[in-house]
């Protein structure tokens, strides 16, 4: 039985709350935080997510993730449990390299802006690869909110944290 990962990294951001989530609900802006090292794929009828566009508790589509947007290296079986339009997500699909995947994504509003906060628990298919692959998700979620900073300006005090 494979162990469970977690971590959390969280993002103070100088852009309102709703312009960040129309970038995080977006496909587009998906693939521009994990740009040059991934894209994902998606139908075009999927550019955003919306209770008008993603069905809640099934899967919605099948993402290749494209190393240097060329070379698919793992999939995402893209499944929406809660979606809170301007606020949040909570995704639990399974990926060729994880039996379960968990991934909460919350947009909160603050005076200043918003904080952007990513929560992972991972169970890896295979437990031999949890020591391998969660330190590269979790150096893939520090790319995405190093972009997050260059979008949307960087804040004053620390700019990331990665929980436990």
């Amino acid at each position: 039985m494979s162990e469970t990962y977690h971590f959390v990294i969280e993002t103070a951001l100088r852009a309102s709350a709703a312009r960040v989530w129309d970038h995080a609900s977006s496909m587009a802006g998906v693939n521009r935080e994990l740009w040059p090292l991934v894209q994902m794929t998606y139908p075009p009828t999927m550019k955003r997510l919306t209770p008008e566009t993603v069905p809640l508790r099934r899967r919605a589509f099948r993402s290749w993730l494209l190393l240097f947007g060329l070379l698919p290296i793992e999939y995402d079986d893209l499944t929406l449990i809660e979606l809170e339009p301007g606020r949040g997500f909570l995704e639990v699909s399974r990926l060729f390299s994880m039996r379960e995947w968990r991934h909460r994504r919350t947009v909160l509003p603050t005076a200043e802006g918003c904080i952007l906060r990513d929560e992972v628990d991972c169970t890896p298919r295979w437990p031999w690869s949890g020591p391998f692959l969660v330190p590269l998700f979790r150096f893939v979620f520090a790319l995405r909110h190093r972009a997050l900073r260059r979008l949307f300006s960087r804040p004053c005090s620390g700019p990331w944290r990665a929980g436990p």
